[in-house]
């Protein structure tokens, strides 16, 4: 039987990724959504999720697709309600609300999920298991987008909590934290701000690791025509390429697997196999990466940013 599922937030990465991924996946049934400025046709709609909760007890399952400032009020909320909680990506806007609500899952005996969609691409556990056979000596990052094409008008990236160019540099992060063989941590970094946002629209990190290779990461917001989402990695035995967020993977040059944009499927699905299973996942290394960087980063100012 599909498990009941409301979704909080009618945004566009609602509409793009996650009602395709529920309406293909036979393990849900939505039957409802939150949001003060939009909804779905056909689908029962509520302005707040207290107005949800008392109207609708028979939905076990929430998925949350809002900006990371309200997400813990919002999390607690169903939580303690003894709701099931699918978390968008970044799981909060710190560290201490994610152990938090990872706590409050536990003693509400529910299920609780830190989404990392860009782990899920398709040719991302092919490059983990590749690897885990060499010996890494150079990893490369390049994700450079551009803002004003992925966030259009949307002014909360660029206040506190919202993470700037960390929104999609985190999902590098969290491929990063799924493939290698061994932890690693920040150990140097720089922060590039626009001169009237909180929050920076570059960043270069490099990365400490236990076999000394050359790790380094180049986030960007400003890039114009392609957009570019690749991890180059240099082995022992052999280079790999992956490219287009996850779905492409070339082994010494040649493409060895093209998937598609399968991420959000996979992370409903996964999600469905938590609930049934009574388990969590809070995975929240990538996130850690990123409240390091913030804390070691080298801040320097460019030109204001205006969408």
């Amino acid at each position: 039987m599909a498990q009941k599922i409301a979704l909080v937030g009618i945004g566009k990465i609602a509409r793009d990724q996650h009602l395709p991924a529920i309406f293909a996946n036979p393990d849900w049934s939505l039957e409802a959504v939150v949001s003060r400025n939009a909804g779905v046709e056909g689908f029962d709609h509520y302005n707040t999720l207290d107005d949800l909760l008392k109207d609708r007890a028979d939905i076990d399952t929430i998925s949350l697709a809002i900006p990371p400032q309200p997400r813990f009020a919002y999390t607690a909320t169903a939580l303690k309600a003894g709701k099931n909680v699918m978390l968008e990506k970044p799981p909060g806007q710190s560290l201490a609300e994610c152990f938090a609500l990872e706590d409050m899952a536990k003693q509400n005996g529910v299920s609780i999920f830190a989404t990392w969609h860009s782990r899920y691409a398709d040719c991302v556990p092919d490059l983990k298991a590749w690897l885990s056979e060499r010996t890494l000596r150079q990893l490369r990052i390049t994700w450079k987008e551009d803002v004003r094409r992925w966030h259009p008008g949307q002014e909360w990236i660029w206040e506190p909590g919202g993470m700037g160019v960390f929104d999609p540099g985190i999902n590098a992060l969290s491929i990063l934290t799924e493939i290698l063989p061994f932890p690693v941590h920040l150990s140097q970094a720089s922060l590039l701000f626009p001169e009237n946002r909180a929050t920076p629209i570059a960043a270069n990190l490099s990365f400490d690791n236990p076999v000394s290779a050359d790790m380094t990461a180049e986030f960007d917001w400003r890039q114009e025509g392609p957009q570019s989402w690749d991890i180059d990695i240099e082995t022992d035995q052999g280079s790999a390429r992956l490219s287009l967020g996850g779905e492409k993977l070339e082994i010494d040059g040649k493409v060895v697997k093209q998937g598609t944009n399968n991420e959000y499927a996979n992370l409903y699905a996964r999600m469905a196999e938590l609930v049934r299973g009574g388990q969590s996942d809070m995975d929240l290394s990538p996130m850690i990466h990123v409240c390091d960087a913030f804390s070691l980063g080298r801040r320097l100012e460019t030109a204001p940013f205006e969408f």
